[in-house]
């Protein structure tokens, strides 16, 4: 007896394939797994203002390097100045550079964000130890006793950096920190506490994102390197964590905005909350990623609009194949069903079931006709083909005479479909019957209706466009159902007898 082992491990792969293909879309590619679904994404721009000096300036800004926002465009406006965006170990700098400007200048930075729901900075390398910095004469056993005292109350260098915030910002500040607080800001006292120590930390300037907001300026954090992790710190009101929507700006510890060749410079920044498709947001990432290389995305839009129509048939299939396997129900032909729900989606369901049955009855009435000639069967089927054609054209122009623009839609049946129809129908009829004919038409109009409705959900639409993947466990299933002898649920109706005598 041939074994079915191949054949589920076949089955199981195809699943597993399909499943993991369809997850890496939506999770790492952020393809939405539901159409119409939005995203908040951020508008920021940085103007930079200086006053030029009559010489050569060069104009270097840093650009935002967060791992808790994605980059989805950016562009500077910078009229008669030369640009370069560099990338290196300090992070990455936008730099403007013109031989002789004069009076004053504005440049402008605007990049568009989306959140990617990563709160953590991982540090991509352990860092150095810091330098242990020199205190004053004046400071020095003040920073001694609460370096010290901080120290002991603590076990790693996290809790040594919560212990520092805590006394820092503490209600009733020690006579140590009010003293070490006049001559140093919380940040910078904060930085030279944990550098004492020789905790990794150093200074990152972030930007709080509020919709609507104009002329911010950029906020000093603390980051403190802790197991592979940089922590966040406020030293400036005591507190730990990012806060919600904050950008971090600069991260290496160099400075926002070097101005060479000028003066009195500055940058501010304007800040726009928007909500957009996330459809877009992820193919505009992909093409950013250069990801797009075996995407539909990448085609011509009319080979996309021809693309979206072929892969819903596998769903049609789907639909078919278990009406007839596992319900029974019989049609005439085996995937007609799927063509005539395909032309459903041009016509609408109304108008296609009346078309269909129009342009059929009038066709049966004519081959009925064509069946007294005695014609070959080559013949008599061409013959169906131009009679079917003529009815089309014929409902088309009294559809369009009386003003009925939904009958112009008539056209998108496909005509040799509809003349083999026809002609199975006439000799199911000579054969079998008006019974059977009747039958398996309804059949057919039902299991084309069922197929129309799932194809012509919004969701399967976007699903079987959009995640290539769901195609591989359709045809699992179809693969199973393939398996399947046992009695279709309609033949169950042959034992209702027998069930009546067992009471």
């Amino acid at each position: 007896m041939h074994s079915k082992k191949p054949f589920y491990i076949l089955v199981l792969l195809l699943l597993i394939t399909a499943l993991a293909t369809t997850a890496y879309r939506g999770i790492e590619q952020k393809v939405p797994f539901f159409p119409g679904e939005q995203q908040q994404s951020w508008s920021v721009d940085a103007k930079v203002h200086f006053l030029a000096t009559d010489q050569a300036a060069e104009v270097s800004l840093s650009l935002p390097a967060d791992p808790a926002f994605e980059i989805l465009v950016e562009n500077a406006i910078s009229p008669g100045y030369g640009l370069n965006i560099a990338d290196n170990k300090e992070g990455r700098r936008a730099v403007w550079s013109k031989r002789s400007p004069t009076g004053s200048q504005d440049l402008y930075y605007r990049v568009t964000l989306i959140p990617t729901g990563i709160d953590t900075v991982s540090a991509e390398q352990l860092p150095q130890t810091p330098k242990v910095p020199t205190w004053p004469a004046g400071e020095k056993i003040a920073a001694a006793s609460l370096i010290d005292k901080a120290w002991s109350e603590s076990a790693s260098n996290l809790s040594y950096a919560q212990q520092l915030n805590k006394d820092i910002n503490q209600a009733e500040r020690s006579q140590n920190v009010e003293l070490l607080l006049n001559e140093n800001s919380p940040q910078e006292l904060f930085l030279r506490l944990l550098h004492s120590k020789g905790v990794p930390a150093h200074i990152v300037s972030a930007l709080q994102l509020e919709d609507q907001r104009r002329r911010q300026q950029l906020v000093s954090y603390i980051e403190v390197y802790h197991d592979g992790q940089w922590h966040l710190f406020n030293p400036q009101d005591g507190t730990q964590g990012r806060p919600a929507n904050l950008l971090l700006w600069e991260r290496s510890g160099k400075s926002v905005l070097d101005v060479t060749g000028g003066k009195n410079s500055q940058v501010s920044f304007s800040i726009l909350q928007e909500t957009r498709s996330a459809m877009t947001t992820a193919m505009e990432l992909l093409d950013n990623n250069a990801s797009q290389g075996f995407s539909l995305y990448q085609l011509p839009l009319e080979e996309q609009s021809l693309f979206k129509g072929i892969l819903l048939i596998p769903i049609g299939v789907l639909v078919v194949v278990f009406l007839r396997v596992i319900i029974g129900l019989k049609t005439s032909g085996t995937f007609m069903p799927v063509l005539i729900a395909l032309a459903f989606i041009q016509t609408t369901l109304l108008t296609g079931l009346i078309g269909f049955t129009l342009v059929v009855a009038f066709g049966l009435m004519i081959r009925s006709y064509l069946s007294q000639l005695n014609l070959l069967l080559i013949s008599r089927i061409s013959a169906v083909i131009i009679v079917v054609i003529a009815i089309i054209v014929g409902f088309t122009l009294l559809s369009y005479k009386f003003g009925l623009s939904e009958g112009l839609t008539i056209t998108f049946f496909p005509m040799i479909i509809l003349a083999w129809t026809i002609e199975r129908m006439s000799i199911l009829w000579e054969e079998e019957g008006p019974k059977e004919v009747f039958l398996q038409g309804g059949g057919s109009l039902f299991v084309a209706t069922l197929a129309y409705l799932a194809m012509s959900a919004d969701w399967i639409q976007h699903w079987v466009f959009n995640f290539l993947g769901i195609h591989l466990f359709i045809l699992a299933l179809v693969l199973l159902m393939g398996q399947y002898t046992g009695y279709r649920l309609l033949e169950l109706r042959r034992f209702t007898p027998l069930a009546g005598e067992a009471r």
